[in-house]
């Protein structure tokens, strides 16, 4: 249970940052952040123990 409450927590983490790199995608070059919306929302749904 411990490897999983740890692997949950690095969803979570991975998830953040992948939110937040897509945040400054927006900024910086908008016609193209949707190439990263794979990655926070595959994230979400591992660390909710959706998939």
């Amino acid at each position: 249970m411990n490897a999983e409450k740890s692997s949950n927590t690095i969803n979570w983490i991975l998830f953040v940052v992948f939110t937040v790199i897509v945040v400054a995608m927006l900024f910086l070059t908008p016609q193209w952040f949707w190439l990263l919306l794979p990655f926070p929302l595959t994230f979400l749904v591992k660390a909710l123990d959706v998939m």
